[in-house]
């Protein structure tokens, strides 16, 4: 017992243990045969390219010896460009990582690809290098190509000279590229084919270029077409022919006279100094279709069209291929009021006109279809007879009077002087609204400029010469005063008549001055029947010192009284008493029944003055 201790006690201290290893070697021995395989293994960085050399295929590794104290594995999905691989092959590796948490080495084949693939990019670049790529797939816009083992685009506008509309053709195939750009942030590459076709063209382009002449005609393909034109390849120099030059007749798209890839001769209208913009016809190489008019086509014929293009202001109609003829909207309708050309046809319709004017050399002709129908002005005498009494319908105003139409093309104006006897009107929207019915009478008919004179004040006879037997100057009426306008007092007087009375007319009596609503009795100072007018004064009832005349309405009453007593006829003087009561009983303006009366009153006056 005390031996083990002595052993596994102080003594096991002292013990090199070190010294003694599993596999005979001592510690220095350990270390000189470290440095020897040290010696025979490559240095190797992480994060660079290196050579290796292939020493297993399988299914789905290659296992790779970079002269390191491990191999690399590499799926063999990264060799899937290269279906010839062997052992022996040299190849290109990306150390990533130098050892793993199982103490095994990390390299790729493909990223090594890709590192050595963007240094050539970059020099085919600032080279200019054709390079040959490997069509992988279509995608957005373009194609999808193989450079080294990069990804480039291939956009569709480069793959060739004129437009392609099946890129799956390509998919596949090798073709060959120059490098254009590349962005250095994103790592993208842009390839292009169309660049090394335009480089053979160029020469080609010029000898064509250089015999260019104006008139000269071409053949040509169709390029692209778009909506304002057709583009046409001339065999590397492209032209267009806008949708004007293509036909003589209308043209709403170019489709409809052409098609892509189509052949067919042009002729070169014009050319910029450099050639490089080239304006080309189609329709100039057929005969122009007004030539080819009928000659005995006159002003006054009746001809059928259709209608082709639709304005506000009118619609051309299509009479014969590439002739057109224009229907202005107010060739439509007799009628003069503003419409739009849409209200009478529309685009397709087929319609019959009256060639109006025909000028061949302008090659322009203007239509009518108005004129198919009656115009209702070639008897308007006859319908529209002067003084005769119509219904018409109120169609717009201006400041002196109010369009009223008729019938259809037949429009008259009322003279805002002639809508009413009595009311003073500063705008005829005050008297009606569009849109209404009113009868009118026929004043004046001038056939020449298809202008009628109308009013609606003479359906009824004018009050003011029965007014001019009542409110003589001097007779005196009792009145009211409405409102104060313009320093002068409006009085309404009987009959509905009102009156102006100036501001010094108003003075009462006691010195005071008359105000609204005041009823007094007015002298009649001043009557014009032209001007519907009629001034008042209160003053000059007291101030001329005068005995007071009676008042109107009592003069007018003795007068009828006496009129019935000299002509012995009770009947004749009841009708005037009768008539009297009625208009001094109405508080309101003149209707049509009180001018009735007045017209009786008048009348009786006049046959009692006659007695």
């Amino acid at each position: 017992m005390a031996d083990t201790n002595k052993i596994t006690g102080q003594g096991s201290a002292d013990f090199d243990w070190e010294a003694l290893a599993m596999d005979g070697y001592t510690k220095i021995q350990r270390s000189e045969l470290a440095d020897k395989y040290e010696a025979t293994l490559t240095s190797i960085n992480e994060k660079e390219v290196i050579e290796g050399e292939v020493i297993v295929v399988t299914k789905r590794e290659v296992v790779i010896n970079v002269g390191y104290k491990s191999e690399g594995v590499v799926p063999i999905s990264e060799f899937r460009y290269n279906p010839e691989l062997k052992v022996g092959d040299k190849v290109d590796v990306y150390v990533e990582n130098q050892e793993d948490k199982s103490g095994q080495l990390v390299i790729s084949h493909r990223t090594a690809r890709m590192h050595k693939a963007w240094l050539r990019v970059n020099d085919v670049l600032k080279t200019g290098e054709i390079i040959t790529g490997f069509v992988k797939c279509r995608t957005k816009g373009g194609l999808i190509v193989d450079v080294f083992g990069i990804e480039a685009f291939l956009p569709g506008s480069q793959i060739d000279v004129k437009p392609i509309r099946d890129y799956d053709i390509y998919v596949g195939k090798n073709m060959e590229f120059k490098v254009v750009k590349i962005n250095q942030e994103f790592r993208n590459v842009v390839v292009s084919h169309k660049a090394l076709i335009e480089a053979e063209l160029e020469e080609q382009k010029k000898q064509i270029i250089s015999g260019l002449e104006k008139g000269q005609v071409l053949e040509g393909t169709v390029k692209n077409i778009t909506s304002y034109g057709v583009f046409i390849d001339l065999g590397g120099v492209d032209g267009l022919i806008h949708i004007t030059d293509l036909s003589w007749g209308r043209v709403n798209h170019p489709e409809e006279i052409v098609e892509l890839d189509q052949k067919l001769n042009v002729v070169i209208l014009d050319f910029d100094d450099d050639k490089k913009r080239i304006a080309l016809g189609l329709k100039q190489l057929q005969a122009h279709p007004w030539d080819a008019l009928q000659t005995d086509l006159n002003i006054g014929d009746k001809v059928s069209g259709k209608v082709v293009v639709m304005a506000d202001y009118g619609a051309f109609v299509e009479i014969a291929p590439g002739v057109e003829g224009l229907i202005h909207v107010s060739e439509m309708s007799w009628s003069q009021h503003l419409r739009s050309a849409q209200d009478f046809m529309a685009v397709g319709d087929t319609v019959e006109a009256v060639i109006l004017t025909l000028d061949r050399e302008e090659r322009k002709m203007s239509l009518g279809i108005k004129q198919l129908m009656p115009d209702p002005w070639e008897a308007i005498e006859a319908k529209y007879a002067v003084q005769t009494r119509h219904n018409a319908k109120v169609r717009n105003f201006t400041n002196f009077g109010v369009f009223v139409e008729l019938e259809e093309g037949v429009d008259g104006l009322i003279h805002i002087s002639d809508l009413s006897w009595q009311k003073k009107i500063k705008h005829p929207s005050e008297f009606c609204k569009v849109g209404d019915e009113m009868e009118v009478v026929v004043l004046e008919i001038d056939r020449e400029n298809r202008r009628i004179s109308l009013g609606h004040k003479q359906l009824e006879e004018n009050p003011w010469e029965v007014f001019e037997t009542i409110f003589g100057e001097g007779s005196v009426h009792q009145g009211t005063i409405i409102e104060m306008k313009d320093k002068a007092g409006v009085v309404s007087l009987p009959y509905g008549v009102e009156g102006i009375c100036p501001s010094k007319h108003l003075r009462k009596e006691d010195g005071s001055n008359a105000k609204v609503e005041d009823t007094l009795e007015f002298k009649v100072i001043e009557f014009n029947k032209d001007a519907k007018k009629i001034v008042v004064s209160h003053t000059r009832m007291f101030e001329e010192g005068e005995d007071r005349p009676t008042t109107s309405s009592s003069s007018t009453s003795s007068s009828a009284s006496s009129a019935g007593k000299k002509g012995g006829n009770a009947g004749g003087g009841s009708a005037t008493s009768q008539a009297v009561k009625a208009i001094n009983s109405s508080s309101e303006k003149s209707t049509l029944g009180d001018l009735d009366a007045l017209t009786a009153l008048k009348k009786s006056m006049e046959e009692n003055e006659e007695k």
